[in-house]
């Protein structure tokens, strides 16, 4: 027993070896990389070394320091940035230093420097291959990246020591720039305190209130945009935040997913079964147009506000109370205001409760608001299957630049209709709408950054959206008025203010107010026949606005 033992240690030990026994051609090239790697560190070291004693020259004039350079490898030649022919300006990015504040731009007096290195083709970056001083200096600096300090900057990060861009199209914050971002945080709490403590728009408001608290972080990142040398090469990748909206903000994908969703949990029966219904949510967008032109008239009035056409576009629908529809359209028109726009959007959706019933009582008297409506007819389901199908029909043929949004809704919405597509009816209206919806709050609350945030322009926005959302209602509340002045089968002028898209929050609301005018007056069926054609509504409008501003 014991020989067999030790003859099974044995055969192991020996597996052991011979798996651990590299080839010789195998050795032969992992010596080469050593040894071109070591080549590498030393080069590195010598050009500070020999940089660093240029500079301490006295009797010469230069000051060039190398900073952050790249050591370029092609075709086995290594050189620094500052090759022959080699157009500085390209490098002016990544070879500077800042110095209380002011950008200089530096280049070592080492051109022309070259080794061969036969085995490396690239590009490396000088930090990758540091030794221990570069490190221990960056341990020193450790404090001034904290966020403590970060509170304390006066200009952000990005901007502090370089040249200027372009003009931007609009005023940025006049406080420094960390109290800006403190005060953000601020902000950013009372959205996620609002979605957890009093139940606005949760769903919505957490995410984009902690993607918010993620975007003011100082010094953290998370929504950087890559870094990359002059070859294209990438030098340090992006936050995840700037990822996440670029591949769903940016592209418009997030919010044609989440109509998707939506259509995937919408019963158009109510419409269907009464379609001059669709005439109220018409009305409603009403409010869009009037922040359109409310925008335009700030511009004029105030120096401090600077909206272009396409920004009152973006700023009108919010005025439609749907949520993916501002996104959608601010992403194309005016993606630097995604940030207030989305949160005024969704803030005022969340306050449905609070704003409709004060409207709709002043706008109606007590006998219009206990007008009983008769029970809807069924509808068919072929009627339910045939809906979406000619909806977007209609939608191709005359308003193309709308199909996005509507295709995706009725897409959803047949696919909840036929029966025959179960699964797929329920991940777009659990699975997918879930996942998308944090990413999507998570990406527009990385918007929410203080320079863009703080200002004139955004205290305007909340205003005109409150406004526009105002009109919205009293826009369908008007035209349930204006129908039963011809209309022999009179309808309640509560329903009207579910023409808004806030859907179904504005049905019950307009149910709720109906109830306690008459408890037996159930209005919510009723109301959610405008509360869907809203949302028809405000896509068709933002497909108008963006063929007009585009």
């Amino acid at each position: 027993m014991f020989k067999k033992l030790l003859m099974m240690v044995a055969l192991v030990a020996g597996v052991c070896v011979h798996a651990q026994a590299p080839a010789p051609e195998a050795n032969t090239k992992k010596d080469e990389a050593t040894t071109s790697m070591v080549q590498l560190v030393k080069l590195r070291r010598q050009l500070l070394q020999a940089n660093a004693e240029a500079v301490a020259d006295k009797s010469n004039d230069s000051n060039y320091e190398l900073h952050g350079a790249y050591l370029h490898i092609t075709n086995g030649v290594m050189t620094t940035d500052d090759t022959p022919n080699a157009n500085k300006a390209e490098y002016d990015e990544y070879n500077y230093i800042v110095e209380n504040g002011v950008r200089k731009v530096k280049f070592p007096d080492l051109i022309g420097k070259q080794i061969d290195l036969a085995s490396v083709t690239g590009v490396i970056h000088s930090h990758q291959v540091g030794d221990w001083q570069l490190t221990a200096s960056r341990i020193k600096e450790m404090w001034d990246s904290t966020g403590i300090m970060g509170f304390f900057e006066k200009d952000a990060p990005e901007k502090a020591g370089r040249v200027p861009a372009l003009p931007e199209s609009h005023h940025s914050t006049a406080l420094p720039f960390g109290v800006s971002q403190l005060i953000m945080i601020v902000v950013c709490l009372v959205l996620i305190y609002l979605a957890i403590g009093k139940g606005f728009e949760p769903l919505l408001l957490l995410p984009i209130g902690f993607g918010g608290l993620l975007a003011n972080i100082p010094f953290a990142g998370v929504t950087a945009a890559p870094v990359m040398d002059t070859m294209g090469n990438m030098v340090e990748p992006g936050g995840f935040l700037y990822y996440t909206f670029e591949m769903g903000i940016s592209t418009g994908l997030f919010p044609i997913l989440i109509f998707m969703g939506v259509g995937a949990m919408t019963d158009f029966g109510p419409l269907i079964a009464n379609p001059r219904m669709a005439l109220l949510g018409a009305a409603a967008q009403l409010g869009i147009f009037t922040a359109l032109i409310g925008a335009l008239v700030l511009t004029i009035c105030f120096d401090g506000i600077n909206f272009f056409v396409t920004d009152a576009a973006s700023i009108g629908i919010i005025g439609g109370a749907d949520g993916p529809t501002a996104i959608w359209l601010t992403t194309k028109l005016a993606p630097d205001l995604l940030g207030s726009i989305a949160v005024a959007a969704y803030s005022y959706m969340a306050l449905v409760p609070v704003i409709q019933p004060p409207i709709m009582k002043l706008l109606t008297t007590k006998k219009e608001r206990q007008i009983k409506m008769k029970q809807l007819r069924e509808v068919t389901k072929i009627e339910k299957i045939l809906f979406p199908i000619i909806v977007l029909l209609l939608c191709a043929a005359l308003l193309p630049s709308a199909a996005p949004l509507i295709g995706a809704l009725m897409l959803g919405n047949l696919a909840k209709e036929c029966g025959a597509v179960d699964r797929l009816s329920d991940t777009m209206a659990n699975g997918l709408c879930n996942i998308v919806t944090i990413l999507l709050g998570l990406s527009v609350g990385s918007k929410l950054a203080a320079e863009k945030f703080l200002n004139f322009e955004t205290l305007g926005i909340l205003v005109l959206g409150v406004v526009a959302f105002a009109v919205g209602t009293a826009g369908g509340l008007w035209m349930a008025k204006l129908m039963n002045l011809f209309s022999k089968e009179k309808v309640n002028p509560l329903i009207g203010s579910a023409g808004v898209s806030a859907v179904p929050m504005a049905a019950r609301v307009a149910n709720k107010v109906g109830l306690e005018e008459d408890p037996s007056n159930f209005l919510l069926m009723h109301a959610m026949g405008p509360n869907v054609s809203g949302v028809i509504g405000s896509a068709v409008v933002a497909g108008v606005l963006y063929f007009c501003c585009k």
